[in-house]
């Protein structure tokens, strides 16, 4: 069975906006969220949790640059992203 990947209007914003500045992005980030559905501990998405004041979130890699951060809840089978960037999304 696949997660569900539940969309906040926040992150909508910053996802558009993350797209607007990487438009040759779009088809890795669509590819991304698939494979997320599909199985969050696909090896080439490099998923990880986060520590610090990001505890408690997860980590995916859209490529080598850019992430998603997201809170999985595993009862709910949800995924719910929180941010999306480089590596800046982690400050």
């Amino acid at each position: 069975m696949s997660d569900q990947i539940v969309f906040s209007p926040v992150y909508e914003k910053k996802a558009s906006q993350f797209l607007k500045r990487y438009p040759h992005l779009r088809n890795q980030y669509q590819k991304t969220l698939e494979l997320l559905k599909l199985n969050f501990f696909h090896p080439s998405l490099r998923p990880h949790k986060l520590q610090g004041k990001l505890k408690g979130l997860y980590s995916v890699s859209i490529n080598l640059s850019y992430r998603i951060t997201f809170d999985f809840i595993i009862e709910n089978q949800q995924i719910v992203p929180f941010n999306i960037g480089d590596h800046s999304v982690y400050s």
